[in-house]
């Protein structure tokens, strides 16, 4: 891989993986459409030789054949709100397929976990897609669009993160916990069960994972399930947060009923109490196939990877 365009460039995922990207030396345009965001992704990265941007919609296929036109792989990191994805997630799959499709270009499809439902066996590829939520059905459909037989010259893969955590996440059901133990003036709030063990991965090591299975040809047409570093409760992060934050601050746990509550006047937390499941009874993925194919798998220890999360959402506390 010489040249890649990452779709939605400025959100959690995509700012990692172009990251990841420039660090192995591989030219990158960032695709989105706001200019002063993309404008600020170059100035993060101290104008990189290696980084342009490209201003696209990516419901506009025609945008993305523009960008993507001289790339060797296409990676769609861009999502939906949660309450918009019953509308707008197949229009995003078509119009990103079709892009590639026109282009005969590869393209790495990241996505989550919705699509198993309840943990019912070993969290490997071949688990299966019974969802119970709305938002895993759609999902399941949005998996059979990407490796629909329509396309005859795309090469897709589906790479699946858990929840996630890093500088640069930005809608993690962890988010809200961590940016208010960072503020440290403020009581916090923590979705779901404070004594489940739960899977989260941290970004960067996500990057690494999916950059490593997209240059691999042999990957395209499989789904592929990109595990964290281990379990852990909701009381053990708060307790590293204090450590490096030095918060006091109260940390609320929210239950189902309470999201349930505050969706009637949030649609955003409305949308959320569906898969609550997740954060009672978790989900853990198998590296298993990653480590046969790929290699060892990156696990950033949770307390190294909370520190630099922490004093990232620290820092920009201190510069509002």
């Amino acid at each position: 891989m010489k040249k890649a365009v990452v779709l939605g460039a400025t959100g959690g995922t995509g700012q990692v993986i172009v990251s990841e990207l420039l660090n192995r030396g591989i030219d990158v345009i960032a695709f989105g459409r706001s200019k002063e965001k993309l404008n600020a992704l170059i100035e993060e990265h101290d104008h990189h030789p290696k980084l342009t941007y490209e201003l696209g919609d990516i419901l506009d296929y025609k945008t993305i054949m523009d960008a993507a036109k001289n790339v060797d792989v296409i990676f769609q990191c861009a999502n939906v709100k949660y309450q918009e994805m019953e509308s707008k997630l197949l229009l995003l799959g078509e119009s990103v397929m079709k892009a590639a499709d026109a282009l005969g270009k590869k393209i790495v499809v990241v996505d989550g976990i919705y699509v198993y439902g309840h943990q019912v066996a070993k969290g490997d590829e071949n688990h299966p897609h019974h969802p119970h939520t709305k938002k895993g059905k759609i999902r399941v459909d949005f998996e059979k669009l990407i490796f629909s037989t329509r396309w005859q010259n795309a090469k897709a893969l589906i790479v699946r993160l858990p929840d996630y955590y890093g500088p640069t996440s930005q809608n993690s059901y962890l988010q809200p916990t961590l940016e208010g133990l960072a503020a440290g003036n403020k009581t916090s709030i923590f979705i779901g069960n404070l004594k489940t063990p739960r899977e989260y991965v941290y970004l960067p090591d996500a990057a690494k994972m999916i950059v490593n299975i997209a240059d691999k040809d042999d990957s395209y047409g499989e789904n592929w399930n990109i595990p964290g570093a281990g379990l852990i409760s909701g009381k053990e992060i708060i307790k590293i947060a204090r450590h490096i934050t030095g918060s006091t601050k109260m940390v609320i746990p929210l239950s189902k009923n309470a999201i349930r509550f505050i969706g009637l006047f949030d649609v955003f937390m409305r949308e959320i109490v569906e898969i609550m499941y997740l954060t009672k009874e978790g989900f853990v993925l198998s590296g298993e196939k990653y480590e046969k194919r790929i290699g060892a798998l990156p696990k950033t220890p949770f307390k190294e990877g909370l520190g630099i999360t922490l004093k990232s959402l620290m820092f920009k506390e201190n510069v509002k």
